[in-house]
């Protein structure tokens, strides 16, 4: 897909993977909207973007993942300012590893991960189907497969394990991506996500510090990662292709869990609850799109 002047918006902007694929996104002439928690990093990022791509068509503005009223507020100045939205690309991620929650008091990697970019995508869905062609990419991870949904328990607040919940919400961001491909296969509208590999960014800075080299070893370069969001992005390769999960810009099987249509419904109807958003979309049919 061409991106020339077409309007894109690319949460988790400020540093790692997302930095590095707004940089190269920019350089395509696209006009680059960045929600950003932080807007005084943000106008540090923002000019090296700029600097780095030539293109000055980039706009910071404020939003944190971790408030529906502040991710509300994004998508109606968004709606304001914008015309149509050609490009989503849901980054921003984090990894608690000790409980905590969001100002609306969910659990804060479940929302942050999950809730988050479901509500800001819900509610920008109007906006890209009126720039379809358009895509959407959500970054997920392989410790997607190292855990199931827990429905009964979703928060961990019976019992909490920062792996598990980093993992279950990676594969909510799976089930998320086919149930939404489904939804939006008529409109005009593509839904992949991708995994980026284990990269060296911030969302590992809890590590101990004895295990940073063994783990810098195997750690690819915030480049490197973003290569696979570029490539899903911008390639003709991959038009009209939905539903699926890459990795190293090839798509890849992910678990027999993030496969489960009827858990990715059970999400999308328990998101929907959470967030506030009717539940009018939802899908009963079987997905005819398997990856």
């Amino acid at each position: 897909m061409k991106l020339d002047g077409k309007n894109v918006v690319i949460t988790g902007a400020t540093s790692g993977i997302g930095k590095e694929a707004a940089i190269e996104i920019a350089r395509m002439n696209s006009c680059l909207v960045l929600p950003v928690r932080n807007m005084e990093k943000g106008e540090q990022v923002k000019k090296q973007i700029v600097a780095e791509s030539g293109n000055s068509t980039v706009y910071l503005m404020k939003c944190d993942l971790a408030s529906f009223d502040s991710i509300r507020d994004f998508a109606r100045e968004y709606k304001r300012r914008f015309s149509g939205l050609h490009l989503l690309i849901n980054n921003a991620g984090i990894w608690e590893y000790k409980r905590s929650e969001t100002r609306d008091g969910i659990e804060m990697t479940f929302g942050v991960n999950h809730l988050g970019p479901f509500l800001l995508t819900n509610l920008l869905l109007d906006e890209i189907r009126g720039g379809a062609p358009a895509r959407i990419i959500n970054v997920s991870s392989e410790a997607h497969r190292y855990t199931g949904m827990n429905f009964d328990d979703p928060e961990g607040r019976k019992r909490y394990s920062s792996f598990k919940s980093y993992g279950q919400s990676k594969l909510a961001n799976i089930l998320f991506t086919r149930h939404l491909a489904q939804m939006l296969r008529e409109d005009g509208v593509t839904v992949n996500c991708m995994h980026p590999g284990f990269v060296a960014t911030n969302l590992f800075d809890k590590i101990a510090p004895f295990l940073r080299p063994v783990f810098g070893f195997f750690m690819k370069t915030p480049i490197q990662g973003a290569e696979t969001i570029v490539f899903l992005a911008s390639s003709p390769g991959v038009d009209g292709s939905t539903g699926g999960y890459y990795v190293n810009r090839k798509k890849k099987r992910p678990s027999g869990a993030a496969l489960d249509n009827e858990a990715a419904e059970k999400l999308w109807r328990l998101s929907c609850q959470y967030t506030g958003i009717e539940e009018t979309s939802l899908i009963t049919s079987q997905f005819t799109n398997q990856v």
